[in-house]
């Protein structure tokens, strides 16, 4: 059985249909990337995942459970943690304070929780930031924050929404080594990215969106190759006859 079953999600904003039928499996201990240019449902979707909204029709299963519909709360005890497009941390709060944040989720113990963020700062190269405020932070730095913060939460599924964007091809390389870290501990992650060379030698398999539809599921090497996936990103003329 798959850990993650997406089944026929739609999901519509007043005239947009932002999702429309999306089904895909994710097995446990893969990485699925989540492809598409701007405007093809790819955050819509996550926000299915998190539980931040509610789909219009289908249903999101993890373990065999229904997921969909029960708010982020529930989700993120249940095991699915995100990271955000946009980053989103306490700015005025330490890196520290920021990830014990997440590590509340799982305990009332503030001790137990500081325990946790430390653990989990020197996971993600943050140790030497645990006292600075989180506006300080570099970008990078930032994203890594996220990271933390949703690994606090000793999550089954990590969503990743566009985190290695905007880096420099040495920071991207740095956060390509956190997500296969982050894989090696057993976390299941489905990422969001625009930059397909640097996600798909991530990744075992892709499923492109486009217009809020699947447009293929497959390997790397397949979705390179189709001629729907490159008119979706390039335009008719960069596609092969």
């Amino acid at each position: 059985m798959p850990l993650l079953e997406v089944r026929n999600v739609s999901k519509r904003f007043g005239g947009v249909n932002a999702n429309i039928e999306i089904s895909f499996d994710v097995a446990e201990g893969e990485i699925l990337g989540l492809l598409g240019p701007n405007g093809a449902g790819k955050t819509s979707l996550f926000n299915s995942i998190s539980g931040e909204v509610t789909p219009d029709t289908g249903e999101i299963l993890l373990d065999g459970a229904r997921i969909s519909g029960l708010g982020p709360v529930s989700c993120a005890g249940l095991g699915v943690a995100r990271t955000f497009q946009v980053v989103r941390s306490f700015d005025t709060m330490t890196v520290r304070e920021n990830v014990m944040v997440g590590a509340f989720s799982r305990t009332a113990s503030p001790r137990a929780a500081m325990q946790a963020a430390d653990e989990t700062m020197t996971f993600c190269g943050l140790s030497a930031r645990a006292d600075r405020p989180a506006w300080s932070l570099s970008p990078p730095e930032k994203r890594r924050l996220e990271v933390a913060r949703a690994l606090a939460t000793k999550p089954r599924v990590l969503l990743l929404d566009e985190m290695l964007t905007g880096l420099t091809p040495t920071e991207a390389a740095e956060g390509v080594q956190l997500v296969r870290d982050v894989q090696a501990r057993g976390v299941t992650i489905i990422m969001v990215e625009h930059v397909m060379e640097v996600v798909l030698p991530l990744v075992t398999r892709a499923v492109v969106l486009n217009l809020g539809r699947v447009l293929t599921i497959g390997s790397p090497a397949e979705i390179v190759r189709n001629p729907e996936v490159i008119r979706a990103y390039l335009g008719d003329r960069y596609a092969p006859a």
